[in-house]
Protein backbone atom coordinates (compact mmCIF):
# COMPACT_ATOMS: atom_id res chain seq x y z
CA UNK A 1 0.00 0.00 0.00
CA UNK A 2 2.75 2.37 0.65
CA UNK A 3 5.29 1.26 -2.16
CA UNK A 4 5.13 5.23 -3.28
CA UNK A 5 6.69 6.05 -0.13
CA UNK A 6 10.25 5.58 -1.15
CA UNK A 7 9.74 7.49 -3.81
CA UNK A 8 8.05 10.54 -2.45
CA UNK A 9 10.15 11.06 1.17
CA UNK A 10 12.47 13.77 0.28
CA UNK A 11 9.71 15.53 -1.51
CA UNK A 12 7.28 15.22 1.70
CA UNK A 13 10.08 15.81 4.29
CA UNK A 14 11.13 19.31 2.38
CA UNK A 15 7.08 20.21 2.11
CA UNK A 16 7.50 19.42 6.00
CA UNK A 17 9.93 21.89 6.81
CA UNK A 18 8.62 24.30 4.39
CA UNK A 19 5.39 24.41 6.23
CA UNK A 20 6.62 24.86 10.02
CA UNK A 21 8.85 27.82 8.64
CA UNK A 22 6.33 29.35 7.30
CA UNK A 23 4.22 28.92 10.28
CA UNK A 24 6.94 30.33 12.63
CA UNK A 25 7.13 33.24 10.47
CA UNK A 26 4.02 34.31 10.48
CA UNK A 27 4.86 34.70 14.18
CA UNK A 28 8.11 36.49 13.61
CA UNK A 29 9.03 40.50 13.20
CA UNK A 30 11.96 42.07 12.94
CA UNK A 31 11.74 43.69 16.87
CA UNK A 32 11.73 39.79 17.11
CA UNK A 33 14.94 40.18 16.30
CA UNK A 34 16.32 43.13 18.45
CA UNK A 35 15.71 40.79 21.63
CA UNK A 36 18.92 39.01 21.18
CA UNK A 37 21.14 42.22 21.84
CA UNK A 38 18.76 42.95 24.83
CA UNK A 39 19.29 39.40 26.53
CA UNK A 40 22.36 38.42 25.33
CA UNK A 41 23.16 36.34 28.57
CA UNK A 42 20.55 34.15 27.86
CA UNK A 43 20.85 33.94 24.14
CA UNK A 44 24.65 33.08 24.58
CA UNK A 45 23.54 30.22 27.15
CA UNK A 46 21.29 28.78 24.64
CA UNK A 47 23.25 28.84 21.79
CA UNK A 48 26.41 27.28 24.23
CA UNK A 49 23.65 24.49 25.25
CA UNK A 50 22.57 24.14 21.62
CA UNK A 51 25.43 24.30 19.12
CA UNK A 52 28.47 22.94 21.43
CA UNK A 53 26.86 20.83 24.57
CA UNK A 54 23.93 18.93 22.84
CA UNK A 55 26.22 17.72 20.00
CA UNK A 56 28.96 16.71 21.88
CA UNK A 57 26.75 14.68 24.58
CA UNK A 58 24.98 13.33 21.58
CA UNK A 59 28.69 12.44 20.27
CA UNK A 60 29.17 10.92 23.94
CA UNK A 61 26.18 8.92 24.30
CA UNK A 62 27.20 6.97 20.61
CA UNK A 63 30.35 6.11 22.01
CA UNK A 64 29.65 5.12 26.12
CA UNK A 65 26.29 3.15 25.03
CA UNK A 66 26.11 -0.11 23.15
CA UNK A 67 23.72 1.19 20.45
CA UNK A 68 24.48 0.85 16.51
CA UNK A 69 26.09 3.10 14.21
CA UNK A 70 22.66 4.09 12.82
CA UNK A 71 21.72 5.37 16.41
CA UNK A 72 25.12 6.79 17.45
CA UNK A 73 24.45 8.83 13.93
CA UNK A 74 21.25 9.26 14.59
CA UNK A 75 21.66 10.72 17.96
CA UNK A 76 24.17 13.12 16.65
CA UNK A 77 21.75 13.96 13.64
CA UNK A 78 19.20 15.07 16.43
CA UNK A 79 21.95 17.64 18.02
CA UNK A 80 22.97 18.83 15.11
CA UNK A 81 19.75 20.62 14.38
CA UNK A 82 18.60 23.62 15.55
CA UNK A 83 15.76 23.73 18.24
CA UNK A 84 12.02 23.17 16.94
CA UNK A 85 9.61 25.39 15.64
CA UNK A 86 7.04 24.12 18.55
CA UNK A 87 9.00 25.32 20.74
CA UNK A 88 7.88 28.70 20.69
CA UNK A 89 4.40 27.01 21.51
CA UNK A 90 5.55 24.76 24.22
CA UNK A 91 7.35 28.14 26.00
CA UNK A 92 4.21 30.02 25.52
CA UNK A 93 2.50 27.18 27.04
CA UNK A 94 5.13 27.50 29.86
CA UNK A 95 4.59 30.87 30.64
CA UNK A 96 8.31 31.27 29.32
CA UNK A 97 9.91 34.25 27.06
CA UNK A 98 8.24 33.78 23.79
CA UNK A 99 10.54 36.35 22.44
CA UNK A 100 13.88 35.01 23.60
CA UNK A 101 12.62 31.29 22.47
CA UNK A 102 11.73 32.95 18.78
CA UNK A 103 15.00 34.69 19.04
CA UNK A 104 16.73 31.21 19.84
CA UNK A 105 15.00 29.25 17.19
CA UNK A 106 15.40 32.59 14.21
CA UNK A 107 19.41 32.61 14.94
CA UNK A 108 20.34 28.74 15.05
CA UNK A 109 17.68 27.86 12.16
CA UNK A 110 19.69 30.19 10.10
CA UNK A 111 23.12 29.22 11.45
CA UNK A 112 21.83 25.89 10.88
CA UNK A 113 22.95 26.45 7.13
CA UNK A 114 27.01 26.57 8.60
CA UNK A 115 26.46 24.81 11.61
CA UNK A 116 24.77 21.32 11.15
CA UNK A 117 26.66 20.24 8.15
CA UNK A 118 29.78 20.75 10.03
CA UNK A 119 28.75 18.67 13.40
CA UNK A 120 27.43 15.95 10.49
CA UNK A 121 31.08 15.82 9.22
CA UNK A 122 32.52 16.25 12.33
CA UNK A 123 31.21 13.41 14.17
CA UNK A 124 28.91 11.26 12.06
CA UNK A 125 31.66 10.66 9.19
CA UNK A 126 33.23 7.11 10.33
CA UNK A 127 29.67 5.94 10.99
CA UNK A 128 29.22 6.33 7.22
CA UNK A 129 30.14 3.97 4.45
CA UNK A 130 33.87 4.57 3.49
CA UNK A 131 32.66 5.81 -0.04
CA UNK A 132 30.46 7.87 1.46
CA UNK A 133 31.25 11.60 1.08
CA UNK A 134 29.11 14.41 2.79
CA UNK A 135 27.20 16.73 0.31
CA UNK A 136 28.54 19.86 2.41
CA UNK A 137 27.14 22.16 -0.36
CA UNK A 138 23.97 20.16 -1.47
CA UNK A 139 22.80 20.29 2.04
CA UNK A 140 23.37 24.06 2.37
CA UNK A 141 21.29 24.59 -0.35
CA UNK A 142 18.48 22.77 0.19
CA UNK A 143 18.28 24.31 3.86
CA UNK A 144 18.12 27.51 2.38
CA UNK A 145 15.39 27.22 -0.05
CA UNK A 146 13.44 25.05 2.06
CA UNK A 147 13.68 26.64 5.09
CA UNK A 148 14.81 30.30 4.78
CA UNK A 149 12.79 31.46 1.91
CA UNK A 150 9.97 30.05 3.91
CA UNK A 151 10.58 32.00 6.91
CA UNK A 152 10.95 35.03 4.94
CA UNK A 153 7.56 34.67 3.44
CA UNK A 154 5.79 33.95 6.64
CA UNK A 155 7.70 36.99 8.24
CA UNK A 156 6.50 39.36 5.21
CA UNK A 157 3.06 37.46 5.49
CA UNK A 158 2.85 38.92 9.16
CA UNK A 159 3.91 42.12 8.90
CA UNK A 160 1.51 42.92 6.20
CA UNK A 161 -1.68 41.08 7.61
CA UNK A 162 -0.86 41.06 11.47
CA UNK A 163 -4.66 40.04 11.88
CA UNK A 164 -3.79 36.57 10.26
CA UNK A 165 -0.68 36.20 12.16
CA UNK A 166 -1.72 33.46 14.35
CA UNK A 167 -4.54 31.38 12.51
CA UNK A 168 -1.64 31.15 9.71
CA UNK A 169 1.08 29.89 12.01
CA UNK A 170 -1.65 27.72 13.65
CA UNK A 171 -2.42 26.25 10.85
CA UNK A 172 0.74 25.54 8.84
CA UNK A 173 2.40 24.17 11.76
CA UNK A 174 -0.54 21.74 11.96
CA UNK A 175 -0.37 21.06 8.08
CA UNK A 176 3.93 19.56 9.16
CA UNK A 177 2.05 17.48 11.82
CA UNK A 178 0.26 16.02 9.72
CA UNK A 179 3.05 15.53 6.92
CA UNK A 180 4.97 14.10 9.61
CA UNK A 181 2.43 11.26 10.93
CA UNK A 182 2.25 10.38 7.46
CA UNK A 183 5.57 10.13 6.88
CA UNK A 184 5.84 7.61 9.75
CA UNK A 185 2.64 5.52 8.73
CA UNK A 186 4.08 5.14 5.33
CA UNK A 187 7.51 4.53 6.50
CA UNK A 188 6.25 1.53 8.95
CA UNK A 189 3.60 0.55 6.41
CA UNK A 190 6.36 0.32 3.51
CA UNK A 191 8.57 -1.67 6.10
CA UNK A 192 10.92 0.54 5.92
CA UNK A 193 10.59 1.66 9.75
CA UNK A 194 11.15 -1.01 12.77
CA UNK A 195 10.78 -0.49 15.97
CA UNK A 196 12.57 -3.13 17.26
CA UNK A 197 16.14 -1.37 15.29
CA UNK A 198 16.78 0.21 17.83
CA UNK A 199 16.19 -1.95 21.11
CA UNK A 200 16.34 -1.22 24.98
CA UNK A 201 19.95 0.80 24.11
CA UNK A 202 18.74 2.26 21.59
CA UNK A 203 15.23 4.05 22.96
CA UNK A 204 17.28 4.64 26.14
CA UNK A 205 20.18 6.27 24.23
CA UNK A 206 17.17 8.56 23.23
CA UNK A 207 16.10 9.03 26.38
CA UNK A 208 19.47 9.40 27.53
CA UNK A 209 19.94 12.56 25.01
CA UNK A 210 17.03 14.25 25.87
CA UNK A 211 17.44 14.07 29.48
CA UNK A 212 20.96 15.68 29.67
CA UNK A 213 19.94 18.30 27.09
CA UNK A 214 17.76 19.01 29.17
CA UNK A 215 19.86 18.91 32.85
CA UNK A 216 22.64 21.11 31.49
CA UNK A 217 20.14 23.54 29.63
CA UNK A 218 18.59 24.04 33.65
CA UNK A 219 22.37 23.98 35.23
CA UNK A 220 23.45 26.38 33.13
CA UNK A 221 20.54 28.83 33.79
CA UNK A 222 20.70 28.52 37.12
CA UNK A 223 24.44 28.85 37.43
CA UNK A 224 24.00 31.95 35.08
CA UNK A 225 21.46 33.58 37.26
CA UNK A 226 18.50 34.15 34.52
CA UNK A 227 15.02 34.61 35.49
CA UNK A 228 12.25 32.03 35.37
CA UNK A 229 10.83 33.32 31.81
CA UNK A 230 14.13 33.35 30.10
CA UNK A 231 15.40 30.01 31.95
CA UNK A 232 11.79 27.94 30.96
CA UNK A 233 12.58 29.27 27.33
CA UNK A 234 16.49 28.25 27.01
CA UNK A 235 15.14 24.85 28.42
CA UNK A 236 12.57 24.07 26.38
CA UNK A 237 14.64 25.20 23.31
CA UNK A 238 17.51 23.07 24.46
CA UNK A 239 14.92 19.69 24.44
CA UNK A 240 12.55 20.22 21.86
CA UNK A 241 14.42 19.58 18.20
CA UNK A 242 13.75 20.46 15.04
CA UNK A 243 12.84 16.91 13.63
CA UNK A 244 11.42 18.38 10.61
CA UNK A 245 14.92 19.68 9.67
CA UNK A 246 16.25 16.33 10.92
CA UNK A 247 14.06 14.53 8.52
CA UNK A 248 14.83 16.66 5.50
CA UNK A 249 18.83 16.22 6.04
CA UNK A 250 18.67 12.33 6.42
CA UNK A 251 16.24 12.20 3.25
CA UNK A 252 19.24 13.94 1.48
CA UNK A 253 22.06 12.03 3.07
CA UNK A 254 20.49 8.75 2.86
CA UNK A 255 18.18 8.88 -0.03
CA UNK A 256 15.25 5.91 0.62
CA UNK A 257 15.76 3.35 -2.39
CA UNK A 258 12.56 0.80 -3.14
CA UNK A 259 13.07 -2.45 -2.08
CA UNK A 260 16.85 -1.47 -0.82
CA UNK A 261 17.14 -1.93 2.65
CA UNK A 262 19.47 1.17 4.91
CA UNK A 263 20.53 0.05 8.27
CA UNK A 264 21.85 3.51 8.76
CA UNK A 265 19.35 5.76 7.11
CA UNK A 266 16.28 4.17 8.54
CA UNK A 267 17.87 3.67 12.27
CA UNK A 268 18.51 8.07 12.07
CA UNK A 269 15.38 8.36 10.19
CA UNK A 270 13.77 6.41 13.07
CA UNK A 271 15.84 7.92 16.12
CA UNK A 272 14.85 11.42 14.98
CA UNK A 273 11.25 10.38 14.76
CA UNK A 274 11.34 8.86 18.32
CA UNK A 275 13.35 12.01 20.12
CA UNK A 276 10.57 13.96 18.29
CA UNK A 277 7.88 12.36 20.92
CA UNK A 278 10.01 11.65 23.79
CA UNK A 279 11.33 15.60 23.52
CA UNK A 280 7.34 16.38 24.67
CA UNK A 281 7.50 14.35 27.37
CA UNK A 282 10.82 15.83 28.83
CA UNK A 283 8.93 19.14 27.73
CA UNK A 284 6.47 18.68 30.26
CA UNK A 285 8.14 18.90 33.59
CA UNK A 286 9.36 22.69 33.07
CA UNK A 287 5.56 23.88 31.69
CA UNK A 288 4.07 22.84 34.74
CA UNK A 289 7.02 24.16 36.83
CA UNK A 290 6.93 27.17 35.46
CA UNK A 291 2.94 27.63 36.03
CA UNK A 292 3.13 26.81 39.38
CA UNK A 293 6.05 29.89 40.00
CA UNK A 294 4.30 32.05 37.79
CA UNK A 295 1.34 31.62 39.89
CA UNK A 296 2.96 31.76 43.39
CA UNK A 297 4.75 34.96 41.74
CA UNK A 298 1.49 35.92 41.02
CA UNK A 299 0.00 35.18 44.44
CA UNK A 300 2.67 37.08 46.53
CA UNK A 301 2.56 40.21 44.46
Amino acid sequence: MFDWFPHYEYHLASAQLALAMLGMGALLAPRDFVEVVRSPRALSIGLVIQLIVAPGVAFALGRLLPVEAGIAAGLVLVAAVPGGTMSNVVTYLGRGNIALSIALTGVTTVGALVTTPLILELFVGEFLPPDFEMPVARVAWEIGVTLLLPLGAGMLFGGRFPEWREPVSTWAIRASIAVILLMVVASAGSGRVDPEVLGPAGIGSIFALAGACQLTAWLACRGGGLVTADRTAVVIEATIRNINLAVLVKASLFPAVAGVADPIGDAMFFTALMYGGVAFLFATPPIVIARRQARADGGSG
